[in-house]
């Protein structure tokens, strides 16, 4: 008996025939299993058992609506609790003194006001799961075409790696500090992999389940960490005299504006791969609260004790963080606990599994909407790959972790926004119920033909791409006129000018 959905058997001999031809039965939750053997030959066993055993099947096809469920709808804001309440978002703070020498107060004004902005544009793409039954990279398909999905999948996955190498360098580091001399943070890097390796092959349901309780121990770990940051003796006006003052100081705001705005964005390409199997009358009003709360609340709660631990004046702490060690700083504020504060530094360690397992499972799946060749190779072989790719990637920058993810987030910052804007204008203009398109046809998402051209949506995406460059701090004349990084900002802007009109011509003459 067949393990998978048995709706498209008719096309089997099409499917074997050839896969090209196939319009919709191209993934392997969609293929009957006899199929699977035959087409995968030796390893068509191994597959079924596999999928038998539970191991996630369903890769980037739509969820029908009488397959969905709800058993998951409270983890819109628990797994985004437990993916954010993490040791990696202390970094993000830290970068607010060692990088653009900010004070406490403006390091806090910061997060929070551009914390704000990326936490609604990431929660507005999250309401589309439901809404729709895709994965984040397919809905592209709707605004920017086929072609538009396979460059944002490019855009996702090497967005997921770069956030993946960070984790692991930071966890690598954190392991390595436990005992020094110990654990080399190579073997770290790999423990913390691993880790988030296993959940993400098991798939979905895995994913969900270590999402919704890992952020509880968490928690106290960090409360233990304000505890013993206070005791050591936070002084909120210790960068006072090191920060810019003027226009320097707004430039530095601004550019630190954009890693906080690329730190929550960075999510937005994924925000629907984890309830696109709620129910579709899912009021689209909750998700997108209990999205943004789960976003905002712990990573500005994390966010800001990273930027507090950083008014630490004690030299002992100072020289704790020299070579930009975020992991030695956390490693001696838990010093006073003696072996204690070691395993809490091991569960802060171990709570980056929870961060680094939406971009391991997610970048499998941007690599299937890459096209059909690549949808119908397993989920799990890709996200395997992906696991291969960044444990290589943090092994060799292991040493380089404050400037990689300095860099890496700018450059987020700036795709992720006019990727948001896109899809927005989309949904808004062309796809309300008495708009030009009247709604998506969600049964037309993987049928070129009927989907849009793209041109409207990839040259907006270019415009985007023309604004970030204009914006950069050292190489755009506008940023360099400002003296700030306003990358993002010009990128949001440029494709939002442009997508409406070239959308609305494309809308004319091409009718889709």
């Amino acid at each position: 008996m067949s393990v998978f959905p048995g709706h498209y058997a008719e096309d089997e001999e099409k499917f074997v025939a050839g896969l090209e031809d196939a319009q919709d039965a191209y993934t392997i939750e969609a293929v009957p299993n006899r199929v699977i053997v035959r087409c995968f030959g030796k390893l068509g066993p191994l597959l079924s058992r596999l999928f038998a055993s539970g191991i996630e099947a369903r890769g980037v096809e739509r969820m029908p609506e009488n397959q969905r469920e709800s058993k998951n709808a409270w983890n819109n804001i628990l797994m985004w609790w437990s993916v954010n309440t993490v040791f990696d978002i202390i970094p993000i703070g830290v970068l607010a003194q060692s990088t653009f020498t900010l004070s406490f107060g403006n390091a806090v004004a910061t997060i929070l006001c551009f914390g704000t902005l990326g936490a609604i544009a990431t929660a507005f793409v999250a309401t589309l799961g439901p809404i729709t039954g895709l994965r984040t990279m397919v809905i592209t398909r709707f605004s920017s075409g086929y072609l538009g999905c396979t460059i944002y999948s490019v855009l996702n996955i090497l967005t997921q790696f770069g956030f993946a190498t960070t984790t692991v360098i930071l966890g690598g580091q954190t392991l390595s500090n436990i005992n020094p001399g110990t654990l080399p943070s190579v073997v770290g890097i790999i423990i913390i992999g691993v880790c988030s390796l296993i959940p993400c092959v098991v798939g979905y349901n895995m994913v969900h389940v270590y999402e919704r309780y890992a952020w509880i121990i968490t928690l106290i770990s960090m409360l233990f960490l304000w505890g013993l940051g206070g005791k050591a003796g936070y002084d909120i006006n210790a960068q006072k005299p090191l920060e810019d003052t003027g226009h320097a100081l707004s430039a530095d705001i601004l550019s630190f504006g954009g890693i906080v705005f690329g730190l929550f964005t960075g999510w937005a390409p994924v925000a629907a791969d984890f309830n696109c199997r709620l129910p579709a009358d899912t009021p689209p009003m909750r998700v997108f609260l209990l999205t943004f709360f789960g976003l905002f609340i712990p990573i500005c709660f994390v966010g800001i004790l990273g930027a507090a631990l950083m008014t630490i004046t004690d030299p002992a702490y100072v020289a704790a963080f020299r070579g930009g060690s975020t992991g030695g700083l956390v490693a001696q504020v838990l010093s006073p606990l003696g072996h204690f504060g070691q395993f809490i530094l091991v569960l802060l360690a171990l709570s980056l599994i929870a961060n680094n397992i939406p971009n391991t499972y997610s970048a499998g799946l941007s690599m299937q909407a890459l096209g059909r060749p690549f949808a119908i190779i397993p989920r799990f072989f890709w996200v395997l790959l992906t696991f291969v790719v960044y444990t290589a990637a943090g092994i060799a920058g292991h040493e380089h972790f404050i400037t990689i993810l300095s860099n890496f987030l700018r450059i987020l910052s700036d795709w992720t926004a006019f990727f948001i804007v896109i899809v927005a204008e989309e949904h808004f203009i062309f796809r309300r119920k008495n708009g030009p398109l009247g709604g998506y046809n969600l049964d037309d998402y993987d049928t070129p033909s009927k989907l849009p051209v793209g041109v409207a949506g990839i040259l907006a995406g270019c415009f985007g791409v023309a604004g970030a460059v204009i914006g950069m701090s050292q190489a755009g004349p506008l940023g360099e006129m400002v003296g700030a990084e306003i990358g993002f900002e010009l990128a949001a802007a440029f494709s939002a000018v442009t997508y409406f009109p070239l959308r609305a011509l494309e809308i004319r003459l091409t009718g889709r």
